[in-house]
Parts: C-alpha cells; sequence; structure tokens
C-alpha cells in the first residue's frame, strides 16, 4: 500500500514543536518537551501500524534508534570521563586550532566522540567571553563537516561501508573537497572571533601554557566502541553499553564533578531524537518510493537534495534512500556505481554529512552539544534563530562554493 503524503503530519508536527515552542514559551518546552515528543512519536506509531499494518518497518527503524542512541549514548558516557584542560589564552587562532583538531579526529572516533571530548574543554578556553557563534561554529566543524572522510566519521557513511563503499574510497575522493570546506568555515568562523575580540583586553595569564589529560584510562573503552561498530546487532550495542557502564564507574568522581557531568543531555537527546525516529517513518517511505520521479541525473542534484533532506530528517536513512535511487536510475549494484558514477556518491555522501550542520536535528550530537552549552551559560540561538542567523547566510554560500567548484 502507497503511503499517502499526509501520513508524514505527525513528523511536521514534531519539527514544528523543536522550532516553533521554544520561541513562543521556552520555560514551558524545557519542561514539556518530553510529554511532546513522546505523545507525537506515540501518534504516529499507531496511526501507521493502525492504517498500513508495516509491522517490520517500525521493528527496523526501532533497531536502528537502539543502535544510534547506544552509539551516541555510550561516546557521551565514555568522553565525559576524559578531562581535557587546555591552558592559556583563547586566541582566534587557538580556537581555530581547537576546531581543526576536533574536524580531524572526528573521522578516528565519529562526530559524537569529538564532540564530547573538546566542547567542554572549548567552552573553558573560552569562559571569559562565551558567545552562541562559537558553539555554533563548533558545530559546523566539529560535530558535522569534519566528519566527512571515513565511515567511522558519520552514520551514513558507515552504512555505506556496509553496502560496498570500501573503508578508504572517502579519503581518495573528498579530501580536497572537505580540506576546502574546512578552511573557508575556519575563515568565516576567524571573521567573526577576531570581531568579537576586538576592544577587549587581552586576559592575563600567568600560568605554563600547554594541555592536561585526565582520565587516559576512558580511551581504551573509546577504542573498545569504535571496534563495536563493525560487529553485528546487537553484540555491538551490547559492548558499547557494556564500555559505558565501565566508563562510568571506574571514572573518579572529581573527573566527573570537574566535567559538571550528567545526564541529562543525552537524555533530552534521546528523548528528542525518539519523536523524530518514529514519526519519520511514513516520510521516508514516502520519498523513497518518488526519488525516481524527481528525476536526479547529477552529482549537484543529488548533493542538494540528500543535504536538503537531511537537514531535518535522520541522514543515515536519507542517505541509502538516494544511494538506492542513483543505483536503480543506472541499473548498477554499489560496485558499477562507484567505478561509472564516482561523483553521485560523492555529492550524496558529502550531502549527508555537510548539510547535517543546518539544524539542531540534522544530526545527533548538534543537540548535545546545544545542550552541554546551554548548562555553561550560553545564550545560543533558538532553533529558527540558528539556521536565519548562522547556518543560511554562512553554510549555504560555502556549500554553493563546493557544487560549482566539485560537484556541478
Amino acid at each position: 500500500m502507497e503511503i499517502p503524503l499526509w501520513a508524514s503530519v505527525p513528523f511536521a508536527l514534531m519539527l514544528l514543536s523543536i522550532a516553533i515552542i521554544p520561541l513562543i514559551n521556552h520555560h514551558w518546552w524545557e519542561k514539556n518537551y518530553p510529554f511532546v515528543a513522546i505523545f507525537l512519536g506515540a501518534l504516529g506509531l499507531v496511526l501507521y501500524l493502525t492504517m498500513f499494518k508495516d509491522l517490520e518497518a517500525v521493528w527496523h527503524t526501532a533497531l536502528e534508534y537502539f543502535s544510534f542512541i547506544s552509539l551516541i549514548g555510550s561516546l557521551f558516557v565514555v568522553t565525559g570521563g576524559i578531562l581535557i584542560r587546555i591552558e592559556g589564552v583563547a586566541t582566534p587562532w587557538l580556537n581555530a586550532l581547537v576546531l581543526f583538531v576536533g574536524a580531524v579526529i572526528s573521522n578516528f572516533i565519529g562526530t559524537t566522540g569529538a564532540s564530547m571530548l573538546l566542547i567542554r574543554p572549548f567552552l573553558r578556553l573560552n569562559k571569559t567571553r562565551l558567545k552562541p557563534y562559537l558553539v555554533v561554529f563548533f558545530i559546523f566543524l566539529v560535530s558535522n563537516i569534519g566528519g566527512a572522510l571515513t565511515p567511522i566519521g558519520d552514520p551514513p557513511l558507515f552504512l555505506g561501508y556496509l553496502k560496498g563503499i570500501p573503508f578508504f574510497w572517502l579519503v581518495e575522493h573528498v579530501w580536497f573537497i572537505w580540506l576546502f570546506t574546512i578552511v573557508l568555515v575556519l575563515a568565516a568562523f576567524l571573521f567573526f572571533d577576531f570581531r568579537n575580540r576586538k576592544g577587549l583586553d587581552e586576559p592575563a595569564f600567568a600560568g605554563k601554557r600547554g594541555v592536561i589529560l585526565l582520565g587516559k584510562r576512558n580511551f581504551l573503552f573509546l577504542a573498545l566502541i569504535i571496534l563495536a561498530v563493525f560487529l553485528p546487532t546487537p553484540v555491538r550495542e551490547l559492548i558499547m553499553i557494556g564500555a559505558a557502564i565501565a566508563s562510568y564507574f571506574l571514572t573518579p568522581h572529581s573527573i566527573h564533578q570537574d566535567h559538571d557531568f550528567n545526564f541529562e543531555p543525552i537524555k533530552e537527546v534521546a528523548i528528542l531524537f525518539f519523536g523524530i525516529f518514529a514519526t519519520m517513518i511514513p516520510a521516508l517511505e514516502y520519498l523513497e518510493t518518488h526519488a525516481q520521479s524527481f528525476g536526479l541525473h547529477s552529482p549537484g542534484q543529488f548533493f542538494w537534495l540528500t543535504g536538503s533532506l537531511s537537514s531535518f530528517l535522520d541522514n543515515a536513512p536519507t542517505y541509502l534512500t538516494f544511494l538506492s535511487t542513483a543505483m536503480g536510475a543506472l541499473g548498477l549494484d554499489i560496485h558499477g556505481l562507484l567505478l561509472q558514477a564516482p561523483k553521485d556518491v560523492v555529492g550524496i555522501s558529502l550531502g549527508a554529512v555537510f548539510f547535517g550542520a543546518m539544524t539542531y536535528i540534522g544530526n545527533g550530537p548538534n543537540f548535545m552539544v546545544k545542550s552541554v552549552s546551554d548548562r555553561a551559560g550560553v545564550k545560543n540561538p533558538t532553533f529558527l534563530g540558528y539556521i536565519v542567523r548562522y547556518s543560511l547566510p554562512i553554510l549555504i554560500p560555502i556549500f554553493l562554493l563546493v557544487w560549482f567548484i566539485f560537484l556541478r
């Protein structure tokens, strides 16, 4: 039975709730968002199962949600046991270096791991002049764009690896696009950071400059989680959860206390993404059914459409939908697609990863970074404010250049 477009109404309501209700009454949303997300998620599931009776799709989505939460939750807990102190003055160049390092390591420990490892030391380094743009550019570079080089970097790329794309294929085909994009976003960041620093007195720093690292044993748990990514469900998730539990109880309380570690950020992500995953099933099925009618035939089209939908839908199934569309349009398997239309795969991959930075819900780490920085006292932009003030005017011109130079 074909899924009608109106079946996506609960999903639209979920997105609108995240975007609009905090603008109307922020305190009400902070207190009641669990009820909104759970109600809309349950409503979406009941309507879908009652009308379409597709239990297999619901079960498949539930497994994806379980894997998603297991990965980002375990990385959140383990990186919460690693304390990094960057001793020195938060100059624009030092901030840019931290963001660049975060973008690089996101390819080795995932965007979630890199985000949770660095967001607190980055905020602490800038504690005398915390501004929303610091968090926004951190989300741009560390939580999203940075992780475009390897299957570990972002979940959709790992799904591509499981489909048969070689592990180092993306590095070979996109490293120059990745570097070009990183440099442009860092240039925009430096413009903001130098402007913010202008007129401020340089704070005195009498201590020894450098990096202090505590909780080193958690790197073992981090490595265990990364290795578990390559194992099947549910072994993968059980190892991740076990590593997180061991890390939590073996980490000295002083590190958690210094980190101001608590479970509120991951709780917020888990609840909101329950609503998103539960309501997005008909939206994704409608997209998959009608994707070929969109007339996609160029890398640029795949880049923009995959990216636009990945800004609001989960980027992993969106990536798979358009990868299947590209193979179906040319009548090729994944190996034939890589040989005959590699730029299509590049467009789909970069669209899924890069555009995750466009909204708070574009990628799992985004909301976690926002939640941690909220609790650190940063007055972050609202859902719409983030899009209108930052992602549209900063990222879209850069993505236009990426498309014009590399994917047109």
